[in-house]
């Protein structure tokens, strides 16, 4: 059944993958505890939501979700968009039940929307956020994550909603700096970051939880912990939401969604080419819409894929979604039988765990090769970066957006154009800025426009060839291959334009026009006004019959 994937995987399950899958099961618990915890910390929602989210986005995704290999659950670039959220909708300080309401319901919106997607198939939103904009967004929430926990780490805490008020915080409360906290929090983050450099399929991050939890009990430290956390699982009920809520969390459950579609489809390429399996856009929207659906009803908040999960599962040997499932089992097992187990974990380590992800989503290199490559590209980057950074994410999501939008935008709106001649050794007309010397026939000019021809970029097109009108050519030759459309205010300004030329002495006179453009051409009726005579197949062909006519030599 395509529909429910986790059908077919139990219906095909080998005998041999069993303890492989238990084993990373075991292995990938290690890593979900503690980023579960620390993750929910960073949307503003109390650690345990954590949990609950990881579990049952896992069982989700092992029914609905189509890959074998990729591990949902609470995620770092997610975090500050649900704080910013929780934040706008609350203020600083709200009623944790109400945040945990809010955050419910924002993973319910989400997860409607993923799913609406998947069925619509509109997986085409994720191309909204371009490779350039992601890059720079990423790095003003790996920013963003770091400033913020920077108090945490040092053992105090700031009440504030932005990065600046995070940073001025921070410089302001050193004084109230708790050393032991430090000690703990900075030792740990040394820790995680030292062992995944150099060691990094040991798991760092279950080896410093545990440290550090034996380290506070030995020594009595004087820093905050988690304390004891409930037991058992919230009821199943639907958040508790009013109508007005809806409005506030809309336009953050859109943003969440994009970088969900984002993150899926680019993770799930990069795993599937790895492990040779078919990537189904579709399927993948609709089981992490899914995952999003179900854990909304359990007190939790919208996921995502991991890519550092996924990569430490498949590490540990991962063959099917029973890795997650075990991992749920044994994080279920704990909250029943266990819940004071991490009772003396530090907040300080929490917060090393966060940083630790921080600077995994910075892709300083990523900048730096955009700046040498495409200085536009890199602007868009850093124009991203900055709104992150400056406003707040959601803000900075939606710059990013708009961004991309306007890039494809001016793209179309002026797009390379270029007169054409012929260069001696090289085989048909190529662009005279790259090879000035090339040479031309008199009274013909070639002229190519790398655009759909439409409505934005008609005037630029009419522009440019009266610019090359004013010289007295016979035939302005448009080298059409790269025109993929024609659309109907582009074909008014086209009639319009020949009529124009036509009474200056000028044919305007097209090549390499597809076949499906040309139909356009012909259902607007375009040949009325332009000579049937003047549509080439090839560029050779006009020049040809160019030449022929006038008898011309290039000069």
């Amino acid at each position: 059944m395509r529909a429910v994937p986790g059908v077919e995987v139990v219906r095909t399950y080998r005998a041999a993958w069993l303890p492989r899958d238990l084993v990373a099961g075991l292995v990938l618990t290690a890593l979900l505890v503690p980023q579960g915890m620390a993750y929910a910390e960073l949307a503003g929602l109390p650690p345990i939501t954590g949990l609950y989210t990881t579990v049952f986005c896992l069982l989700a995704y092992a029914v609905f979700g189509p890959s074998r290999v990729l591990v949902l659950g609470p995620d770092s670039s997610l975090g500050p968009m649900i704080a910013a959220v929780l934040v706008g909708t609350l203020g600083s300080g709200g009623d944790p039940a109400r945040a945990v309401a809010l955050a419910s319901g924002l993973a319910l919106l989400t997860g409607l929307m993923l799913t609406l997607a998947g069925v619509a198939k509109l997986g085409f939103l994720a191309d909204l956020l371009s490779r350039p904009t992601q890059i720079g967004y990423l790095n003003g929430l790996a920013l963003t994550i770091l400033v913020g926990q920077l108090p945490k780490l040092f053992g105090f805490s700031v009440d504030a909603d932005d990065l600046r008020g995070d940073a001025l915080g921070f410089v302001t409360g050193l004084g109230d700096t708790v050393p032991a906290a430090l000690l703990v929090g900075a030792a740990g983050l040394a820790l995680i970051l030292a062992l995944q450099r150099w060691a990094p399929r040991v798991p760092g991050v279950l080896l410093v939880v545990v440290a550090a939890i034996v380290v506070t009990r030995a020594f009595d430290l004087d820093v905050r912990v988690v304390g004891p956390l409930p037991a058992g699982f919230p009821p199943l009920q639907l958040p508790a939401l009013v109508w007005s809520d809806l409005a506030l969390l809309l336009g953050g459950a859109f943003g969440i969604t994009l970088v969900s579609l984002a993150d899926t489809i680019s993770t799930s390429s990069a795993f599937a080419a790895r492990t040779g399996q078919e990537v189904r856009g579709s399927q993948e929207m609709l089981g992490i819409g899914a995952a999003n659906l179900t854990v909304s009803l359990f007190q939790g908040f919208p996921v995502s894929t991991s890519g550092s999960r996924t990569a430490v599962a498949l590490q540990a040997g991962a063959k099917t979604q029973l890795t997650g499932v075990v991992g749920a089992i044994v994080i279920t097992l704990m909250l029943v039988l266990a819940p004071g187990l991490l009772r003396d974990l530090p907040q300080p380590i929490l917060a090393a765990v966060v940083v630790a992800a921080s600077f995994s989503l910075a892709d300083l290199p990523g900048l730096l090769r955009l700046r040498r490559q495409r200085r536009t590209e890199f602007a868009l980057a850093l124009v991203a970066f900055l709104g992150v950074a400056l406003l707040d994410v959601l803000a900075g999501i939606a710059i990013a957006v708009a961004l991309s939008v306007a890039n494809v935008f001016r793209r179309v709106w002026w797009p390379y154009q270029a007169v054409l001649g012929r260069v001696d050794g090289i085989a048909g007309y190529h662009d005279t800025t790259v090879h000035p010397d090339a040479a031309h026939l008199p009274g013909l000019v070639l002229f190519r426009f790398d655009a759909p021809l439409i409505f934005a970029n008609a005037r630029t097109f009419r522009h440019q060839v009266r610019t090359l009108a004013r010289s007295g050519p016979t035939w302005i030759v448009v080298a059409a291959e790269p025109i993929t459309d024609v659309d109907t205010t582009a074909a008014d300004m086209l009639a319009d334009l020949d009529e124009e030329l036509d009474a200056r002495g000028i044919s305007l006179v097209f090549a390499e026009l597809k076949t499906p453009v040309r139909a356009k051409i012909d259902a607007y009726g375009l040949t009325r006004t332009i000579d049937p005579a003047h549509f080439f197949p090839t560029l050779e062909d006009a020049v040809a019959a160019y030449r022929a006519r006038t008898g011309t030599d290039w000069a």
